[in-house]
C-alpha cells in the first residue's frame, strides 16, 4: 500500500509537470496560469454546488428513513474531485470534473462499489486504523461476516447472571 502511494506522490506531479510544459508550449505562458485559475474557481463553484444538492438529498433520505448509500458515496466522490481540482496541473483537473459531473460520477460509484463488493467477496478488504498506515493494538480490522451475530442474548438479558450487569446482581 505505501509503494503504491508512494509511487502516486511521485509518478502524478511528474506527470503534470509534463503535461503543464505542454500545454504551455501550445497556448503560452499567461493563458496556461489562467487555465490553472479558471479551473480552480470553476471546479470550486462546481463542487460547492454539487456537494450541496447531495447534501440536500441525502437529508431528504434520512428524513423518509431510508438509507443514503449512494448519496454517501456521491459524497466522497465530490469531496476527492474537489481536492483534485484545487490542485494545479490538468491531469488533476480532468479527473476532478469527472467527479463532479452527474453522468461520469455515476459511472465512478458504479466501479468504486464493484470494486468494494469485490474485495468484501474475496475477504481482502482491510481498514487501518491510526496515522499514516498505523494500525490499532491488535494489528489490522478485517470486520465481520454479515452472518455472525454482533450480540448474544444472555448479554442483553436482565435476568442473567452472566451479562454485563452480573456485577450488579451480587451487590
Amino acid at each position: 500500500m505505501i509503494g503504491r502511494l508512494l509511487l502516486l506522490f511521485l509518478l502524478t506531479p511528474a506527470v503534470e509537470l509534463a503535461l503543464l510544459i505542454q500545454v504551455n508550449r501550445i497556448i503560452g505562458f499567461w493563458p496556461t496560469i489562467g487555465l490553472i485559475i479558471v479551473t480552480g474557481i470553476v471546479g470550486s463553484h462546481l463542487a460547492r454546488r454539487e456537494g450541496l444538492s447531495t447534501w440536500r438529498n441525502l437529508n431528504s433520505r434520512l428524513q423518509a428513513g431510508d438509507l443514503p448509500g449512494t448519496e454517501l458515496a456521491d459524497g466522497v466522490i465530490i469531496l476527492v474531485a474537489g481536492a483534485l481540482l484545487i490542485t494545479p496541473g490538468i491531469l488533476t483537473d480532468v479527473l476532478g470534473f469527472l467527479g463532479l459531473i452527474p453522468f461520469t460520477r455515476t459511472y465512478l460509484r458504479r466501479l468504486v462499489m464493484r470494486w468494494f463488493r469485490r474485495k468484501m467477496q474475496q475477504g481482502t478488504m482491510q481498514v487501518q486504523f491510526g496515522i499514516f498506515g498505523g494500525s490499532s493494538s491488535d494489528g489490522n480490522w478485517q470486520g465481520r461476516g454479515q452472518n455472525v451475530p454482533n450480540h448474544t442474548d444472555e448479554a442483553h438479558d436482565p435476568d442473567s447472571s452472566t451479562g454485563p450487569d452480573s456485577s450488579n446482581a451480587a451487590a
